[in-house]
């Protein structure tokens, strides 16, 4: 997040070549940018420059709760008001645009934010952003003008709503991603879940194969995005055995060779379920179903892929998984000592394992401990 620039930072008004140049490098950021916490923080930076502000707020409406809350301020951080407080809840309530180079002379200013936060907000300029019903989503809040005038003008208010009306679009194509993501997010974990209670395991069996997952990705060097979609798409890693009958699935001691093969056949049937879908996490999932029990040596199933044949998510995915299982009491075992465990990763680095993961998943240990300790059962 970007910092407040302080009130003795006095800047001239951009020119007119200055704020196209600002326009177009926000517009050419602003579209590729998913993440809605990250894309706020590009909004409040773009109002900020428009009107040459030392901070700018975008709230957003919680209407269940009856409050503006704020996911981005230059100022203050994150900060949760009643909708009915302030310039803010006032633009909010109205939806109409509010100037005021003397708040502290106006009623409708409340100053215990500044109280609260030892802030003094000597002018502001507050719009409503507004959905493309009509709507009132939130405000766009500036405050304290940097120029030498020290003061807000109806240009700002110009400037600023061109800001408000541009935030509105992007803002609920990202409210909608957003909640699709999280949909989706939560269908998955049920999904997994689900599979995980039927075969007596837990819920956080999955929870901690996503999170050593992630790890594993973000220190192999995969970009935030794909370490985020690689976290989503572990848990699915055993969805097929939704599909193996209960009688060799629960089975409390050894299972015999026909057994094991219709076990085995669990990578398969989970692909087949995930592999229609035309969702990245859901895709990623195929992949690690079908190849999360293949082997650095190949000597693994289903199809005996070798080394980097193997995609890198199973590769991942075949580390973690082995880890928690094997610290993990099943139908037909104990969980193994810690330092057992540790061993067998070593012996079998080069051999099942993929030695690279194996090394970074040692250098580390604490790490995963931290998430194991996180995530009992």
């Amino acid at each position: 997040m970007a910092e407040a620039l302080p009130p003795s930072a006095v800047r001239a008004e951009p020119s007119a070549e200055e704020l196209l140049a600002l326009i177009f490098r926000y517009i050419a950021r602003i579209p590729a940018e998913r993440d809605l916490d990250r894309l706020l923080v590009l909004f409040a930076d773009l109002g900020r420059e428009l009107v040459t502000a030392s901070s700018c707020t975008l709230w957003l409406i919680d209407r269940e709760r009856g409050q503006l809350w704020s996911k981005v301020s230059h100022q203050l951080g994150r900060v949760t008001i009643p909708l009915t407080s302030g310039i803010a809840g006032e633009v909010a309530r109205s939806g109409k645009a509010i100037l005021l180079n003397d708040p502290y002379g106006d009623p409708r200013f409340d100053p215990e934010i500044d109280r609260r936060y030892q802030f003094r907000t000597e002018n502001l300029l507050a719009l409503p952003i507004m959905s493309a019903r009509g709507d009132v989503m939130g405000v766009f809040q500036a405050v304290n003008k940097l120029t030498p005038e020290g003061a807000f003008n109806p240009r700002d208010l110009e400037r600023f709503q061109l800001a408000a009306t541009y935030t509105a679009m992007e803002l609920e194509a990202a409210i909608l991603h957003d909640e699709m993501e999280n949909s989706e997010r939560e269908i998955i974990l049920t999904l997994a879940e689900t599979g995980e209670l039927r075969s007596k395991e837990t819920g956080q069996h999955v929870n901690r194969v996503a999170e050593y997952s992630g790890i594993l990705g973000g220190k192999c060097g995969l970009p935030a995005d794909e370490v985020e979609r690689l976290k989503r798409a572990a848990p699915l890693h055993d969805i097929g055995k939704i599909a193996i009958p209960d009688a060799i699935l629960l089975k409390p001691g050894p299972l015999t060779g026909n057994e094991m093969e219709t076990i085995r056949t669990h990578a398969d049937l989970g692909f087949e379920i995930l592999r229609h879908s035309d969702r990245r996490i859901l895709k990623a999932a195929a992949i690690i179903a079908s190849q999360h029990h293949e082997k650095w040596d190949g000597t693994g199933y289903p199809k005996r892929l070798a080394g980097e044949q193997i995609h890198l998510y199973g590769r991942i995915v075949a580390v973690a998984d082995v880890f928690d299982a094997l610290g993990s009491d099943r139908c037909y075992k104990k969980a193994w000592p810690h330092e057992k465990i540790l061993d067998y990763l070593r012996e079998q680095s080069g051999k099942h394992f993929d030695p690279a993961l194996v090394k970074i998943f040692l250098d580390n240990l604490d790490l995963f401990l931290a998430v194991r300790d996180r995530h009992r059962d």
